[in-house]
């Protein structure tokens, strides 16, 4: 034990004049020795000497506690938050149009979008539950069966299916053991996984095999490049890339027309997936889709991702995965690309600067990142569509979510938790399950008993939606007549002038055959016969075509205001009235030429 007599002789002086006051002490005692110690010593010395007095014990325990704080803050952890609350979780938050009977009766029978969602207490941390699935994850066993799909610029895809016989009873002995048996009925689920990843993904095996399990077809569309599949094309997948998905969905449709179809779009994946959906309209064969974690705007999540420490750590991540994909296909990347920058690549910035951008034949990064934003096309989608997000994702920041777009498309349910990670959403103590899993299996059942669902699969069973044409590939076209004469046709008129040219030569072929009887039947086939009238029936048949649009249109525009009829008008006598009023000025002239004023005052 330490004793205050063993301090020096000046602290236990400046100890003893600071623990009493002056007063305590007489006044004929002689204060400069006391004085002259006091100003000998160092106030750094004597806190430097208090300060060894505290043991090591409690310095360690001190930069314990800071430590704590810092990586509590550092991480984002939630933890006492869930403390506080009693493990309760938090509400999900749902976005939707009121007005719209389908998003009111599917939330109705959601109880899981109705409930809380709680985060695995020992990962309550987006980036522990984000690193958590990327480095363990916990993916059931399974074994998916590959079917390869050829691209129409020679590109491959590989399709990986999973089916209920290979989740229950293993894979079964098909003749076709790449896909699942011909004519099959049973709803499929298309699988869009996220940057870089493929159907070996953690989350995308939970998903793959709790759908398998409650009796869904699930088949995993690999990206170019991935799945263990080469490069056979110049052609390079991106997050604005959807005619590889729309063919895979137009040929899965083929093969299995009677197959209700649905889509899981997963981060980039979930971008491509509502693209798509926006691009095509009420076109699409889909029955229902969900975007689970989608970046919606890649220019504002460019900017996030290089704001803070935590997230430049992820932007290094995704360009090291990015820099490994481009090693697998070097032969073909260094030839197409800047293999140099790639290599040097630093940020996702840079390499999307080097080699998406060139591969895509985008001006500059932000042109690309504009144009292949999927929150663009969010007003057009016309299927059900789920969309979840994490407010405290990592990745794909909450300021890119399009609020007032979801809210106002009644085909729209945006649910959004305040935690969950990118794409982790791990739930329960053993962090053995995925919520978002639990939830778009839940979604898709909802749908698949929907009235309105079943009123979908009359209107496609009675026509077959054709897919949306170029601009560039739509009338009017120019057709240069015999005569010199110019038209206009569009394709489907064309059609039809070559139809009825192939109904006159069978009729023709027909009147060799045999002798027509009825008079008025000649007068028919006459007309038939004569191609030249044809062609001027169908000429004039164009020309009333392109008019009546534009009379419907000028008659549409004076209906709604008369006073943009005036505005033209006025617009075009102002522009006209250089060269009107001089034509009008020389005929007056001529007119009045030999005109006298005088002559009138004489009259």
């Amino acid at each position: 034990m330490l004793s205050i007599y063993s301090l020096d002789f000046p602290l236990f002086y400046f100890i003893s004049f600071s623990l009493f006051s002056l007063d305590s002490f007489p006044k004929s005692m002689d204060w400069e020795p006391l004085a002259a110690a006091k100003a000998s010593i160092s106030p750094y010395d004597l806190l430097f000497q208090a300060l060894a007095l505290i043991p090591f014990s409690h310095y360690f325990f001190a930069a314990s506690f800071l430590f704590l704080i810092f990586l509590y803050r550092f991480l984002e952890i939630h933890f006492l938050h869930d403390l506080l609350t009693l493990f309760r979780g938090d509400p999900v938050t749902l976005t939707y149009n009121s007005c719209s009977d389908l998003a009111q009766s599917v939330v109705a029978n959601c109880k899981i979008l109705q409930g809380r969602y709680l985060a695995t207490p020992w990962l309550s941390s987006p980036h522990l539950q984000t690193a958590f699935l990327s480095f363990l994850g916990r993916p059931p066993p399974l074994t998916y069966r590959r079917h390869l799909f050829r691209a129409f610029d020679g590109g491959t895809i590989a399709l990986d299916w999973l089916t209920y016989t290979d989740v229950v009873g293993g894979t079964s002995c098909m003749p076709d053991s790449s896909a699942a048996p011909k004519g099959d009925k049973t709803p499929i689920v298309i699988v869009i996984p996220g940057l870089t990843s493929d159907s070996a993904a953690a989350y995308v095996k939970h998903l793959a095999f709790n759908l398998a399990r409650q009796g869904w077809n699930v088949v995993v569309s690999n990206h170019r490049g991935l799945g263990g599949v080469s490069l056979t094309s110049d052609c390079c997948y991106n997050a604005g890339w959807t005619e590889d998905l729309r063919k895979i969905i137009d040929h899965i449709r083929c093969e299995y027309p009677e197959a209700p179809l649905y889509a899981v779009g997963t981060s980039i994946g979930a971008n491509i997936l509502v693209k798509y959906l926006g691009e095509d309209g009420a076109n699409t064969p889909l029955f229902g889709a969900a975007a689970i974690c989608s970046p919606w705007d890649l220019l504002i999540c460019d900017r996030f991702i290089n704001r803070r420490p935590m997230q430049k750590l992820y932007d290094r991540a995704l360009t090291v995965g990015l820099q490994g994909y481009a090693q697998l296909h070097q032969s073909i990347l260094s030839r197409l690309a800047n293999w140099e920058g790639i290599e040097k690549s630093s940020s996702l910035r840079d390499f999307d600067n080097h080699a998406t951008r060139v591969l895509g034949k985008f001006e500059t990064v932000d042109t690309y990142y504009r144009r292949s934003s999927s929150t663009n096309y969010v007003e057009n989608v016309s299927v059900p569509l789920l969309c979840v997000s994490a407010l405290d994702d990592p990745v794909c920041t909450s300021e890119a979510i399009p609020w007032d777009e979801c809210r106002l498309n009644e085909n729209i349910i945006l649910a959004t938790t305040p935690h969950g990670g990118h794409l982790a959403f791990y739930e329960g103590i053993t962090a053995s399950s995925i919520w978002w899993v639990r939830v778009v299996n839940e979604f898709f059942g909802v749908l698949r008993i929907s009235p309105h669902i079943e009123g979908r699969k009359k209107m496609q069973g009675s026509t077959m939606p054709k897919p949306l044409q170029s601009s560039i590939d739509q009338a009017p076209y120019l057709n240069v007549m015999e005569d010199g004469m110019v038209t206009a046709m569009s394709n489907e008129q064309t059609d039809a002038f070559v139809e009825d040219i192939s109904d006159a030569d069978t009729t023709h072929s027909k009147k060799d055959e045999g002798t027509i009887s009825d008079k008025g039947t000649s007068v028919d086939l006459t007309d038939k016969l004569n191609p030249e009238k044809q062609i001027k029936q169908q000429v004039e048949q164009n020309v009333k075509d392109l008019i009546v649009p534009v009379q419907g249109r000028i008659d549409k525009l004076s209906r709604r205001s008369r006073q943009s009829i005036w505005l033209l008008v006025y617009i075009s006598i102002i522009t006209t009235w250089p060269f009107v009023g001089s034509v009008l000025l020389s005929v007056l002239k001529r007119r009045f030429k030999t005109f006298k004023p005088g002559t009138l005052f004489r009259k």
